[in-house]
């Protein structure tokens, strides 16, 4: 030995080599629960294809403009104004004329765009910041009826009505709006004189398509109640939509190539086939749930409907926020889905409030609730930062949703049986081997989701993850006690 000592036995080095080593299979950071694949309801979708039958729209419903600032100045195309249902018809030329005229406006916060009682002739798209709406109540108070962010409008009413302003809008951040003025209108009115009539054609034909339906866009039911006798008894029926949406699965593929001599050599303790196979499944899964949340056509960000997002009133998720999301999926909801950063900022709030949330055991883990519905994690909700290096700060979104077909909710989609399935709707085919003796094998997964009616998801948008609460500290028994409570 080196140090002149005497060898009297075999050295742990030299004897680890006759000793067996205790392995792991492969383990990968990425896996994570994905709840949301086992908490939505599966349907068996026969040739590929899912229609969604609703009833028909009489009323285009109010989507959100997409206005482009760039240089200061806010800019759209003439055709955005048609996601405001009072212009759904108006004629192209009016509507090109209006977005020439509109002038683009810089507000700072806390400015009232809107005043209740006042005549202001004024409509308004937001181009970036938030405004609230305050309306009078019986008791003569403020309250906050909506809070609109940007992308929304509000105002095209009194472009076309002298009836003073019912509500009172102001802004609760810097805005850039985008502005038309009723006098400007009017001159393009006049203007344009062979399409004045078409204008208000479209405004009446709106107005009188109004009064007709209930407030989800669809045709009142005709129906007679009371114990009048030689009432006529009215007629109706129920029309449907005539292009009713349809969802194709959409395909999640990769090619698994192992070399013989290694799944031929090397196979103990563990085979090395099924774990290349089961550590590409646990990706291609990973990427099921992203899809299912962020995919541009059928994700659940993509498919909400604009009438059932909200915005938090002061950026981190208060429980007045949640509460406002449960007052849109009223209907048997079953279960918030959040970013754990977006969890832990609601816990915050929770606690800097003190009304501490209470938890629940979901798959053998501990996840907290609000009103008796779980807030389930999922890192599949993004946080957008504008710190790319970042991705722990800046805002995110919110989810509730109710499921299964039976509640008219939120479906996952898949056909099971497919040729060469390893689970349902997955499966996996030998292509060959190759002249370099490395074998292939396609991996592929078939999976959508759907939403019934547009009131079965919510989102809450604009959720700051990154806000702290300084704690007043104070001295407790000859120590510090910086926690607040």
């Amino acid at each position: 030995m080196s140090d002149g000592l005497l060898q009297r036995s075999v050295t742990t080095a030299v004897a680890r080599n006759l000793a067996n080593t205790t392995k792991t299979s492969p383990k990968m950071m990425s896996i994570t629960p994905r709840w949301l694949l086992n908490l939505l309801p599966w349907v068996h979708v026969e040739g590929g294809t899912y229609r969604v039958n609703r009833t028909k729209r009489e009323l285009s419903r109010a989507e959100r403009i997409e206005v482009d600032l760039s240089g200061g100045v806010a800019t759209l195309h003439p055709e955005a104004l048609r996601s405001v249902p009072l212009f759904f018809r108006v004629p192209e030329p009016i509507l090109a004329a209006m977005v020439a005229r509109m002038k683009t406006e810089e507000v700072s916060l806390g400015n009232k765009l809107s005043v209740e009682g006042e005549e202001l002739s004024k409509f308004f798209i937001i181009a970036q910041g938030q405004v609230e709406v305050l309306s009078k109540g019986a008791h003569g108070s403020d309250l906050r009826i909506a809070l609109l962010t940007e992308g929304e409008f509000f105002g095209e009413g009194d472009l076309v009505s002298d009836k003073p302003s019912d509500v009172t809008v102001q802004t609760t951040t810097p805005c850039v709006l985008l502005t038309l003025s009723r006098k400007d209108l009017e001159s393009i009115l006049n203007d344009v004189g062979s399409s004045r009539d078409g204008f208000h054609k479209a405004v009446a034909d709106h107005l009188e398509r109004a009064s007709m339906v209930n407030r989800y866009g669809e045709r009142d039911i005709d129906l007679v109640s009371g114990f009048a006798e030689n009432v006529e008894i009215p007629e109706t029926f129920v029309d449907y939509s005539a292009n009713p949406r349809e969802y194709n699965l959409s395909a999640i593929q990769t090619i698994v190539r192992v070399h013989t001599r290694v799944s031929d050599l090397y196979n103990g303790p563990y085979d090395q086939l099924e774990e290349q196979m089961r550590l590409t499944i646990e990706g291609i899964k990973e990427r099921q749930e992203w899809d299912l949340i962020n995919n541009t056509k059928f994700g659940l960000l993509h498919s909400a409907d604009p009438s059932m997002r909200i915005s938090t009133r002061y950026g981190s998720p208060t429980p007045d926020d949640l509460d406002e999301l449960l007052a849109l999926v009223w209907k048997k909801p079953a279960y918030f889905l959040a970013h754990p950063k977006a969890i832990a900022a609601f816990e915050r709030e929770c606690t800097w409030r003190g009304v501490p949330p209470v938890t629940m055991n979901l798959f053998g883990t501990s996840v907290i609730m609000w009103r008796g519905l779980p807030i389930v994690p999922c890192d599949k909700l993004e946080v957008k930062s504008r710190y790319k290096s970042n991705q722990w700060l800046g805002t995110t979104d919110i989810l509730l949703m109710r499921v299964g077909e039976a509640d008219q909710g939120v479906v996952g989609l898949h056909q099971a049986g497919i040729p060469g399935e390893v689970s349902p709707s997955l499966s996996a085919r030998l292509m060959g081997v190759d002249s370099l003796g490395v074998a292939s094998y396609l991996l592929t997964l078939y999976s959508s989701c759907a939403v019934l009616t547009d009131d079965a998801l919510g989102v809450l948008e604009n959720v700051e993850v990154g806000y702290y609460h300084d704690y007043a500290s104070r001295e407790m028994g000859g120590f510090v006690d910086g926690s607040g409570i």
